[in-house]
């Protein structure tokens, strides 16, 4: 992976270069699905944030769970889920903009004071493309999207799982894997929007770094 290819992944559409990360531990909570789903989400959670080198945590001081992932058929269950629309403003216009664009998925973020991820909330509408995939490439897919603030146009054209060799299984890209590592190593920012941000994570990539 080259410094040019590391700053696309977070150069938005419009020219803007941003990094952030989770800036406290990750207290996560699943709705919509069984138990053995509910598992799988938590245990692709468990595995990327032990990549990362940072930390879950049962409940968030200020927000209780500040990563939600919500499973549902139609976006209009989203209006019905109690005070959901307290958590993500202008909600019923967000849901109908979804609706026209025939999305199946969405990812928004709240950020602290300082720029660092502070929640996350994950949509999916389980269409039939999400439906046919299996549970475990559905849940790494969606965590590896939410552990940094990729741009807008980041994996457009290429995944970031790829298949084991001689396996079946389904694993990060090695090079996204030491993207992930590198972003938080404690001597990088929580949040940047410098370029030169980029030549760092390039430089510690080079290194094999991991974060202290």
């Amino acid at each position: 992976m080259t410094h040019d290819d590391i700053a696309r992944l977070f150069t938005r559409s419009d020219g803007s270069y941003l990094f952030a990360r989770w800036g406290r531990p990750i207290a996560p909570i699943v709705f919509g699905v069984e138990d053995a789903t509910l598992e799988v989400v938590k245990g692709a959670l468990e595995a990327v944030v032990t990549l990362a080198g940072h930390q879950m945590a049962e409940t968030d001081p200020e927000l209780g769970s500040n990563l939600m992932f919500f499973f549902f058929r139609d976006w209009d269950e989203l209006l019905e889920v109690p005070d959901l629309d307290r958590l993500v403003p202008d909600l019923a216009p967000l849901v109908a903009r979804l609706k026209g664009a025939g999305a199946n998925q969405y990812r928004m973020f709240r950020f602290d004071k300082d720029g660092a991820i502070r929640a996350s909330f994950v949509f999916l509408r389980m269409d039939e493309a999400l439906s046919n995939m299996p549970a475990e490439t559905l849940a790494l897919s969606q965590v590896v999207q939410i552990m940094l603030l990729w741009s807008d146009t980041a994996f457009q054209s290429l995944s970031p799982l790829a298949i084991a060799p001689d396996t079946d299984r389904v694993i990060l890209r090695p090079e996204i894997a030491g993207l992930i590592a590198a972003g938080y190593a404690p001597v990088m920012p929580a949040m940047s929007q410098d370029p030169s941000h980029a030549l760092r994570l390039f430089a510690r990539l080079q290194t094999g770094a991991r974060p202290e």
